[in-house]
C-alpha cells in the first residue's frame, strides 16, 4: 500500500470489514494455537459439534490409508528452490551487459513489449520515462477527467529488482519460460534498468555497464520505501503482525470491531467529477450485431495482421514463422497451402484457433495469403 493512499484505502477497507459480519471477534478467535495473533485480521474457530461457526466440517479420518510418498531429495528441493529474495539470496553466478540485454530484448521481448519497453497490444509497459520522476506520479489521483493518474511500472513502482530477475528467468519469454541463460537474464535486467534511467551508486547505465551477482545488491529501486508494513527480513512476520494489530495504522479505530464500529454513518471518500458525458461517436442503445464482413483484402488485411498476428509473426521469438523469413515459410508450406489454412483456422501448438480472433475463415485465409506474399 503506497503511503499516499493509506487514508483513502483504509476508510474503504474499514467500511468493508464492518459490513462483513455482525459477529464480534474475540481475542481468542484471532489467535493461533501458539498464542500468536492472526496477521490479516481473520479468525480461526474451534470445531464444535462438527462445525466451525456456521460451516460443517468433515471429521472423517479419510487419510487413514493415504500414501504420502517419500521425502524429497536434496537435489529435488534445490531444483524447485529458484526464487530470488530481496537481499539477493538465490541469485545465480553470471553477468550480462546492457548492450547484450538490448540484443536479447529485440530478439525475444520486443514483439510483445514493443520498442524500449513502451508496451502495447495488451502487454504492460516496462518503463514510462525516468523512474525517479515517474515515482512521484504514484501520489496522483484522477479527480477530474483530464487529470493524469499514477504510472505504475517496474521502474516507478516495484520495490526490488530481484523480483524482475526471478520473473524473467522463470516466466519469460512467454512461450518459452526457463529458456534464457543466467547471463541473458542479468543482461535483460540491466537493459530494463537502463531504459528506466535508474542509476547504481550514482552511475548511469551505458551500453558497457555489466550487471552480475557481485553488484546486484547495489541496485536501489526508487520506490523501495513506498510500501507498508515492512515484510522483509528476519523480523518481517512480527513487524507485519504488529502493524495490523494496531487499527490506527489502517483505519483509525481504537480496537477491532465487527459491529457498532462507528457512531452514525462512516464517512467514505468518493472521487467526484470523473464521469464522461460527451461521447464521440455518441452512445447507441441498439442491440443488433454489426454487419458481418466476408473476407478481407488490401489495407484491411494488413490492418488485421498488424492488430492480431504481428505480435507472434513479426519475429521468430514466439516460435511462429516470421513474416519476411523466406526459408521459414518455405518449410511451413511444404505440406501445402490448404494445410496452412487448416492450422490457422483450427490452431496448432501454441497458436489458438484463428489466432484468438473472431474472424471468419475467409478473412483468416486472406491474412495467411498476405503473410506468404510478404515472405517471398
Amino acid at each position: 500500500m503506497f503511503k499516499s493512499y493509506r487514508k483513502l484505502l483504509s476508510t474503504v477497507a474499514v467500511v468493508a470489514i464492518a459490513s462483513v459480519s455482525s459477529m464480534a471477534a474475540s481475542d481468542a478467535s484471532r489467535t493461533y494455537s501458539n498464542g500468536k495473533k492472526v496477521i490479516d485480521g481473520g479468525m480461526t474457530y474451534p470445531v464444535k459439534k462438527g462445525m466451525t461457526s456456521s460451516y460443517h466440517v468433515n471429521t472423517q479420518k479419510t487419510y487413514k490409508d493415504v500414501k504420502f510418498g517419500r521425502t524429497a531429495t536434496a537435489n529435488e528441493i534445490k531444483a524447485w528452490d529458484i526464487d530470488i529474495m530481496p537481499d539477493g539470496t538465490g541469485l545465480p553466478e553470471g553477468k550480462g551487459s546492457v548492450e547484450l540485454g538490448d540484443e536479447v530484448y529485440e530478439a525475444k521481448c520486443a514483439s510483445c513489449h514493443f520498442d524500449f519497453g513502451a508496451g502495447g497490444a495488451g502487454y504492460p509497459a516496462l518503463q514510462q520515462g525516468n523512474a525517479y520522476e515517474m515515482k512521484e506520479t504514484l501520489k496522483l489521483q484522477r479527480l477530474h477527467p483530464d487529470d493524469d493518474g499514477p504510472k505504475r511500472n517496474f521502474g516507478s513502482y516495484w520495490p526490488y529488482a530481484s523480483t524482475l530477475f526471478w520473473y524473467i528467468k522463470t516466466g519469460m519469454p512467454h512461450p518459452a519460460p526457463m529458456s534464457l541463460s543466467d547471463d541473458e537474464t542479468y543482461a535483460l535486467v540491466a537493459y530494463i534498468l537502463s531504459i528506466n534511467e535508474i542509476t547504481i551508486d550514482g552511475e548511469e547505465l551505458d551500453d558497457d555497464f555489466v550487471l552480475g551477482k557481485d553488484n546486484f545488491s547495489k541496485i536501489v529501486m526508487p520506490n523501495k520505501d513506498g510500501f507498508v508494513p515492512k515484510i522483509d527480513g528476519k523480523n518481517g512476520l512480527e513487524n507485519t503482525r504488529k502493524f495490523y494489530d494496531n487499527p490506527k495504522n489502517f483505519g483509525g479505530n481504537k480496537a477491532r470491531c465487527m459491529k457498532n464500529c462507528f457512531n452514525g454513518e462512516p464517512k467514505v471518500a468518493r472521487i467526484q467529477g470523473v464521469g464522461i458525458s460527451d461521447y464521440n461517436p455518441p452512445l447507441s442503445s441498439k442491440k443488433e450485431k454489426p454487419a458481418k464482413k466476408e473476407g478481407a483484402g488490401g489495407n484491411e488485411t494488413k490492418n488485421i495482421y498488424d492488430a492480431s498476428c504481428a505480435v507472434c509473426h513479426a519475429t521468430d521469438a514466439m516460435g511462429a514463422p516470421a513474416v519476411g523469413d523466406k526459408k521459414a515459410w518455405v518449410a511451413t508450406l511444404k505440406k501445402g497451402i490448404d494445410k496452412v489454412y487448416h492450422n490457422a483456422i483450427h490452431g496448432i501448438n501454441g497458436m489458438p484457433p484463428k489466432g484468438g480472433t473472431t474472424l471468419d475463415d475467409a478473412a483468416v485465409k486472406a491474412v495467411v495469403d498476405y503473410m506468404v506474399e510478404q515472405s517471398k
